[in-house]
């Protein structure tokens, strides 16, 4: 059963519906739920809950079902992602395969690079990332 998701207007909502799509493990729906939002919103909307479960199901969601769509998009969440609040403790906790995963993401961000963003610019956020 597809979940069904609506823009969320505050944390309070933003941090329902990401439990629900982490306990189901729901990749589309979180996707669904990224493209609805505009990306400098997401540290607002994560406040401080951000944690390796949700960060982890974002980047898979992102590369499945986001990136071949729009990589801009990609791109825009993965540098407010990186605004976050706990960004760099969640980054820290991170095992070797799941670095593996976003540096995956950004390899084929490269790959799929258009206009709106530079490979410098990719670069530089992979820094931040500690790629």
């Amino acid at each position: 059963e597809k979940l069904s998701i609506s823009e969320p207007t505050n944390a309070y909502d933003f941090g329902q519906i990401i439990n629900t799509v982490n306990a189901n493990k729901d990749k589309c729906a979180c996707a669904d739920l990224l493209t609805m939002i505009d990306p400098p919103k997401l540290p607002m909307l994560l406040s401080n809950k951000l944690e390796g479960e949700i960060f982890l199901i974002f980047i898979q969601s992102l590369e499945c079902y986001v990136l071949g769509k729009d990589p801009d998009l990609v791109y825009q969440h993965l540098f407010y992602l990186s605004k976050a609040e706990r960004f760099k403790v969640v980054l820290a906790l991170l095992s070797k395969n799941e670095k593996d995963q976003v540096q995956q993401l950004f390899d084929l961000l490269s790959e799929n690079q258009n206009h709106q963003y530079s490979l410098e610019d990719l670069e530089s956020l992979k820094k931040v990332y500690e790629l």
